[in-house]
């Protein structure tokens, strides 16, 4: 006989156990910016804070406060050989990165773009973001016919180390006093990367 569990008057029947639903996953962008709404320059800088209190915000060691990034950010703008490129989570602008073109002076070197100043804020890393954004920029400079594509990092960036090693740039050399944080010398890590395939 199959056993029958009865509620008295007053109690509550047991609920049935709904299952949960999975959360959306995020939607994540990475577009090139060529002018700034209020919206997303606030979300640069408080992302820019958030890189750089975490360890990780380009030459800042400690936040210089709102007005000096946000006029960072405008400035870097009327630069004409550097392209500014930010990541997005479900709209919200989180990380940034650069692509710089040498200079017209410098014609040994034309055939070489550099990334630089690449960080995702604490609270939108793991998501791919970082990857997608070094993914364009590369795309980029491979579509302006450069030939190779540089960087560096502090040794301390394992997570950026592992992501560009693992995007195929080689690692050719350090630098033992490359930064100075805390009191202590902190070495870097150079790469490249040869974008265009032989024929």
């Amino acid at each position: 006989m199959m056993a029958v569990e009865s509620t008295s008057a007053g109690e509550a029947a047991p609920e049935a156990a709904i299952p949960a639903l999975p959360e959306p996953k995020p939607k994540l962008s990475v577009d090139r910016i060529a002018s700034f709404t209020e919206e997303d320059l606030l979300a640069l800088c408080e992302a820019t804070d958030a890189a750089i209190i975490d360890g990780g915000g380009f030459g800042w060691v400690n936040p210089p406060g709102r007005q000096v990034i946000e006029s960072y950010f405008r400035g870097l703008l009327m630069v004409p050989e550097r392209e500014i490129y930010v990541g997005r989570v479900d709209g919200v602008i989180v990380g940034s990165t650069q692509l710089v073109r040498p200079s017209r002076n410098n014609e040994a070197q034309a055939m070489a773009a550099t990334i630089t100043q690449a960080f995702v804020a604490p609270y939108a890393r793991r998501l791919g973001l970082a990857r997608m954004m070094a993914q364009r920029v590369e795309e980029r400079a491979r579509a302006m016919g450069y030939q190779v594509l540089n960087l560096d990092v502090r040794e301390t960036h394992v997570g950026a180390i592992a992501l560009y090693e693992g995007l195929g740039y080689v690692r050719w050399g350090e630098h033992p006093a490359y930064a100075r944080i805390g009191g202590q010398m902190i070495a870097g890590v150079f790469f490249y990367k040869l974008l265009q395939r032989k024929s």
